[in-house]
């Protein structure tokens, strides 16, 4: 697929993927705030990057995954991070609602922003349930 419609259904499917995606986001960032709070900080990052392939259909998880991705880069003093998230805010706030993501993408500065990846089976999984669920 690539960057631009997401499996072919673009922005036109964000709103319902927007409410029904938003418990699994929520379970990723809450066990990223586990494993940091026990001091597991790259675990905490693999699971912000969960969230973030999770979201990424929808504006505001989106949005809100590159937050709390910017939030993880300050607490390590990480300037590369930080950059890095501030342009994937605007990307995500400007870009999402018309589909203009590249799909699977892990969301982090470690990786270019504009680069497609293979979805994990669990996570593509969680995304097709989100998709069928009732609105």
């Amino acid at each position: 697929s690539g960057v631009g419609t997401v499996d072919g259904m673009g922005g036109v499917f964000q709103q319902p993927v927007n409410r029904n995606i938003q418990p699994f986001v929520n379970s990723e960032l809450a066990a990223a705030a586990m494993a940091e709070a026990i001091g597991r900080s790259e675990l905490a990052f693999k699971h912000l990057e969960r969230a973030h392939v999770l979201g990424q259909a929808s504006t505001l998880q989106h949005v809100r995954v590159h937050w709390q991705m910017l939030l993880w880069g300050a607490r390590r003093h990480s300037t590369r991070e930080c950059l890095g998230q501030v342009f994937r805010i605007i990307g995500a706030a400007t870009k999402t609602v018309f589909g203009l993501i590249p799909h699977g993408n892990t969301g982090g500065a470690n990786v270019s922003p504009f680069k497609p990846m293979p979805v994990m089976p669990e996570l593509a999984a969680i995304i097709q349930e989100a998709r069928t669920l009732p609105r």
